[in-house]
């Protein structure tokens, strides 16, 4: 790594090549370009948006600014893709364990977790802050999901279906857009605020409540045929 500037803080150079979080796998491209962005994502989700500058890029990767611009014309550009390769990566990662082996209950929970870990990086401050300085960054992010829930949570339903594990009557299409729905509170700023949540805990919450529903067995049992919804005898 060069040296650092005389008038930078040697403290801060400490900090941007150390981080708490665990980042999943993400495929970024091999050679100097994917390596910019493996650090820069490291730094976005830990310091937010406004904490990714490219002086502070260029010194956590050894490099001047210069050679970053000759891969990425603006840190926008950078951060977009970012989130186009995390998309890319979340998507290919499911479909590995959608087509491979495993019944249903186990390439679930797989999934669940795969998804979840992707969520976990992004923090209510991160969401929050992209929002105010970038929110066209951050439409991309809820673009990507309506890109790819609707294929993907309609595969994994028809797998279900398929094993017994999934009611037969379920509108496979209508719970896909459902659970667009859901997918987008995971992410809303306001929402996570009101509920005091972070991404990772309200998909949790959410998946509890889906899968688990709220109503004890002994109140399904008693309310039976009045559910509404549910045709009357």
């Amino acid at each position: 790594m060069q040296d650092a500037p005389p008038n930078s803080c040697p403290c801060e150079e400490t900090k941007i090549a150390t981080s708490p979080l665990s980042f999943p796998p993400v495929d970024f491209d091999e050679g100097p370009a994917g390596t910019i962005l493996a650090a820069a994502r490291e730094i976005l989700f830990r310091d937010h948006y406004s904490g990714l500058t490219m002086d502070r890029l260029a010194l956590a990767l050894g490099m001047s600014k210069k050679t970053l611009y000759v891969h990425f014309p603006s840190k926008d550009a950078m951060v977009a893709a970012i989130i186009a390769a995390t998309g890319v990566s979340i998507r290919r990662q499911v479909s590995a364990i959608l087509d491979g082996p495993g019944r249903f209950p186990e390439k679930l929970e797989r999934l669940l977790r795969t998804v979840a870990d992707h969520v976990g990086v992004m923090s209510p401050d991160f969401l929050r802050d992209l929002n105010r300085f970038a929110p066209q960054l951050f439409d991309e992010i809820q673009a990507i999901k309506e890109r790819n829930i609707p294929t993907v949570f309609g595969r994994v339903m028809q797998l279900g279906i398929e094993q017994g594990m999934i009611r037969a009557d379920i509108d496979v299409t209508f719970l896909a857009e459902y659970w667009l729905q859901v997918a987008r509170g995971v992410h809303d700023p306001a929402l996570l605020a009101r509920t005091h949540l972070a991404p990772r805990e309200a998909l949790e919450k959410a998946l509890d409540l889906f899968f688990g529903g709220v109503l004890s067995p002994a109140a399904r049992k008693h309310l039976g045929q009045r559910l509404p919804g549910k045709p009357h005898a």
